[in-house]
């Protein structure tokens, strides 16, 4: 195997799999924010870091329109 064999790869995945992994991230950054936070910052950074991975799912599973069909 070459070089430029795993280079390819490796991208392939980071660019398959890089929105997912933040989008996980920001999830239980925000979970465990809200479970250990009383009041203030921490209930504002459980807001965002959850706020942001709905917004994706409601964009790219609701709002988006259907693309047009393709001759």
């Amino acid at each position: 195997m070459n070089a430029m064999t795993a280079r390819a790869r490796r991208r392939h995945f980071l660019f398959l799999w890089a929105w997912p992994i933040v989008l996980g991230v920001l999830t239980a950054t925000g979970l465990v924010a809200a479970l250990f936070s009383e009041d203030g910052w921490g209930d504002v950074l459980a807001g965002i870091c959850l706020a942001i991975p709905t917004a994706t799912g409601l964009w790219f599973g609701a709002l988006r329109r259907p693309a047009p069909p393709r001759d």
